[in-house]
């Protein structure tokens, strides 16, 4: 059987003379990635579930170039396809002593399908535009980003389009256990990311700069791993398991696996196995089962390490998972559990300038929505189980589960950013200095996306820290909120909100954060997509939304540090 593109190229990592491409394809295949000027690559597909995937490690790239790339499946091109309008997609990498190059990376979330697929009326595409402006000179290094940082719903498999609804109807028997509009088994998850990521626009996008994503809670379903009782409600339901597997191992293969570097993927045990097996379906089905083992406070262990970390010239990039291995026990909930906490603080260790922490769920949040989710966990935590119950029952019902609903791990994330802030031998984290002297990061972000509007925040951390820190959101890609929410969202922000509900929140004993933050720019409600650049110790930050004729417009332009 001949096989063809079916998704893909995706290019993913680009690390010193080396890159990944990923693809999947209509059959298996031995897959040959050239590259003009030097560099190459193959890889046999791999297969699950009827599907064919292959991850390509391109050596022997030119330092400091960008340069066109072909894809083969066996004897055969089939990227850059004939037919396209669009510019051949290029790999670019940074000089050998790309020390004091500029390094700019665009981010977002929550980006829905087409609107050909979706059939709702959405805003235009902020990843389409972007692609666009990028099409009319791919290896401009002001308009090319060296990364994209996806910080959640990349799929939405709670809340399908109606092309994928049509699909769900024909192929299910009658009598179906499961429910009628959401995806449940593995291939239908494949449905998901076919019909986002062969948009023409953002396919072209994905191919010519390298891409790292994580998962938040659409990925799976509306609320994931919100508490201790909505796990065991949804462990009770038949169709949870596939469910939960389907997702967890579809995201490995379609997410996971490209933000892995050359040298991880060449030690990932659960790849090597993949790829001896002529069917790897029953090891992803196991794989995606095993890593849903929850985590409480007793047993940390991680059952898989989803976050992950990785230095671009000087920014150091950790992307953490918020959603997957969660500590759910009541009064002491976590973010991480402590082995994965314990992996990330290691990361704030190094040489570096810039520090960027991706992060699916804003860490700074409107106040007034803050300590109201404070104030929540709090009552969920109480030994009455009356008033544990109303206040389950809210926090499910108003998404109550960011940082600031893990107040442990809040109150954590603070003291680390405050202590890497003040620098100092005593730092958990540093860059280091002239002469070896201990020095303070020279901005830290936090990228995150989830909450369907954008705004910067500057945290006020004591007078002691001299490393700006600030909370970048950008959400959503492609999505919007709805029109009658966007003033109760705005007035989230006032004094006058923040005042009354921290009121409501001292009564039940929660205390003032140990931090305090201020809107720099913002809220903003439109697709967006946002462009972090670090050049030297300078730090800038750019939102741009989307014009009713689908064009980028700047909406926010803010300077986090000057050189």
């Amino acid at each position: 059987m001949t096989a063809h593109l079916l998704i893909g190229p995706v290019l993913r990592r680009v690390v010193g003379d080396r890159a990944t491409i990923w693809v999947e394809t209509t059959a298996p295949a031995r897959v040959r990635v050239e590259v003009a000027g030097g560099g190459a690559g193959t890889a046999q597909t791999f297969s699950g579930y009827g599907h064919h995937y292959a991850i390509v490690i391109v050596s022997g790239l030119v330092p400091g170039s960008a340069n066109e790339y072909q894809v083969w499946l066996d004897d055969r091109q089939v990227w850059p396809q004939p037919e396209s309008p669009y510019p051949p997609s290029v790999i670019a990498t940074r000089a050998a002593a790309d020390a004091g190059q500029p390094v700019s990376m665009i981010f977002g979330s929550c980006r829905e399908a087409t609107p050909e697929a979706t059939g709702r009326k959405l805003p235009p595409d902020a990843l389409d535009a972007f692609s666009r402006r990028l099409m009319t000179d791919p290896r401009s290094p002001e308009l090319r980003p060296d990364l994209i940082v996806l910080l959640g719903d990349q799929v939405y498999a709670d809340k399908t389009s109606a092309k994928v609804r049509r699909f769900l109807r024909r192929r299910r028997p009658a009598g179906h256990d499961g429910p009628a509009d959401e995806v449940v088994s593995f291939d239908e998850y494949t449905k998901l990311y076919l019909e986002s990521w062969r948009d023409p626009e953002v396919r072209w996008l994905l191919a010519t700069v390298p891409t790292v994503m994580i998962f938040d809670d659409h990925e799976i379903i509306d609320d994931w791993n919100t508490s201790a009782s909505w796990r065991r409600d949804m462990s009770s339901q038949p169709w949870w398991s596939e469910r939960i597997a389907s997702g967890l191992a579809s995201y490995w293969v379609y997410q996971h696996l490209g933000n892995m570097s050359p040298d991880e993927l060449a030690a990932d045990p659960l790849l090597a196995k993949i790829t001896s097996v002529e069917d790897a379906t029953s090891l992803l089905h196991d794989f995606g089962l095993s890593v849903d083992k929850p985590t409480s406070a007793e047993n940390t262990d991680r059952p898989y390490q989803w976050s992950f970390a990785l230095d671009v010239g000087r920014t150091r990039l950790v992307m953490l998972d918020n959603r997957c291995n969660r500590v759910l026990t009541p009064g002491r909930r976590e973010m991480l559990p402590a082995a994965e906490w314990g992996w990330f603080v290691d990361q704030a260790h190094g040489d570096y300038d810039h520090l960027v922490v991706g992060s699916s769920l804003p860490w700074l949040m409107p106040p007034a929505i803050h300590h109201l989710e404070a104030w929540n966990e709090r009552l969920a935590d109480s030994a009455g189980p009356r008033r544990a119950a109303v206040a389950e029952r809210i926090r499910r019902a108003f998404d109550l589960e960011h940082w600031a609903a893990f107040s442990r791990s809040f109150a954590a994330l603070t003291e680390l950013f405050r202590r890497l802030g003040e620098g100092g031998p005593e730092a958990p984290g540093h860059r280091v200095g002239a002469g070896g002297a201990y020095a303070a990061p020279a901005s830290i972000s936090v990228l995150s996306g989830d909450v369907h509007h954008s705004y910067v925040a500057r945290a006020d951390l004591g007078p002691a820290v001299a490393t700006p820190v600030h909370q970048l959101t950008c959400s959503p890609i492609h999505n919007q909120v709805p029109v009658v929410m966007r003033p109760l969202m705005r007035f989230s922000w006032s004094r006058l909100a923040a005042k009354a509900v921290r009121a409501v929140a001292r009564t039940s004993g929660v205390r003032r954060p140990a931090v305090r933050w201020k809107r720099l720019a913002g809220p903003y409600f439109g697709n967006a997509v946002s462009t972090l650049r670090h050049s030297g110790t300078q730090a800038d930050v750019r939102v741009e939304g989307t014009t009713k004729d689908g064009e980028l417009i700047t909406v926010a332009d803010v300077h986090l540090r000057d050189a």
